[in-house]
């Protein structure tokens, strides 16, 4: 599975595609937004790129995860929401627009922060003489490749020709689930053999993560005195993770199928976990008026 060039090729080209659509949903106005109240983002991004990884490293010492899982559930920790967790929290009728500036800035500073994360989980768990690694220069630049370039290109369309962007963002989310449900059910496929074995090793720490994950966004949101709809969209963006980054690290840069059994995992849970904030937001979080949304996503 790993040396398939539909993997190889196929992956990076499909999440260009949909960085580009989490591009078109943004304008420069919305960082203005943020800047006049930017606690939501700071918590938020601080929770997604430095607490989430640490989280993984305590759930892999506690369960005694092997060192191919444990990588593998450090690097899905380290990455960021996607299009899921957006689409998440407007069915959920959280903060929208905080959501996907999350999104956004967490995808950007993990150029940086995933081949950390990742070669520190590969020296820890393989010891310091392993022969794997991760190509930090190699993974920066594909990152930059298909993260910082897609999404300016989607802010650029978002301008100049709105109308365009709004109709193409529905397509290019559905695109995105779409390529990651092929990337599961082709991934459970390959790994048919020890699939029951792997799940019962990474299920709970995969379920795990992803509990954390949430219990800790909507804590820490609500700690420093966030709204219900920013702290459901932290939760979400914690919980909701883009699992094709993980597969494309696992899969193409490390070359490693079993690497990427958490990920796998990990994406199935997600979704379920996430209807249940769907379910939970729209019981006990008042719809807006049509005339409130833009208000309430501005003052967030």
């Amino acid at each position: 599975m790993e040396s398939s060039p539909l993997i190889s090729i196929g992956l990076p080209i499909s999440l260009f595609i949909i960085m580009i659509g989490i591009g078109m949903t943004l304008t420069l106005r919305d960082f203005r937004q943020v800047t006049l109240n930017p606690k939501g983002m700071i918590v938020g991004t601080l929770a997604q790129i430095v607490m989430m990884p640490l989280i993984a490293f305590i759930i892999a010492k506690l369960l005694g995860l092997g060192p191919a899982l444990a990588v593998g559930l450090v690097i899905i920790a380290a990455c960021p929401g996607g299009t899921t967790s957006n689409l998440f929290v407007l069915l959920a009728r959280g903060h929208i627009a905080l959501s996907i500036l999350l999104t956004v800035s967490a995808s950007l500073i993990t150029i940086l922060s995933l081949p950390y994360f990742t070669n520190y989980a590969l020296q820890l768990y393989y010891g310091e003489g392993a022969e794997i690694a991760l190509p930090v220069g190699k993974t920066i630049i594909m990152l930059v490749a298909i993260v910082l370039l897609p999404v300016t290109i989607g802010m650029v369309v978002r301008t100049r020709a709105p109308a365009l962007a709004q109709r193409v963002e529905g397509i290019v989310s559905i695109f995105g689930g779409v390529v990651l449900l092929f990337l599961v059910v082709s991934l459970l496929w390959d790994a048919r053999d020890r699939l029951l074995d792997l799940l019962a090793q990474a299920g709970p720490a995969a379920f795990m993560l992803n509990a954390l994950g949430v219990g800790l966004g909507l804590a820490v949101s609500r700690l420093v005195g966030l709204s219900q709809r920013e702290a459901l969209a932290v939760s979400v963006e914690l919980g909701i993770k883009n699992g094709t980054i993980a597969l494309m690290v696992t899969l193409t840069l490390l070359e490693s199928s079993e690497m990427s059994i958490p990920a796998v995992v990990y994406s199935v849970m997600m979704f379920l976990v996430g209807f249940v904030l769907v379910g939970f937001g729209r019981r006990y979080i008042p719809s807006p008026t049509s005339s409130q949304p833009l208000k309430a996503e501005g003052a967030g």
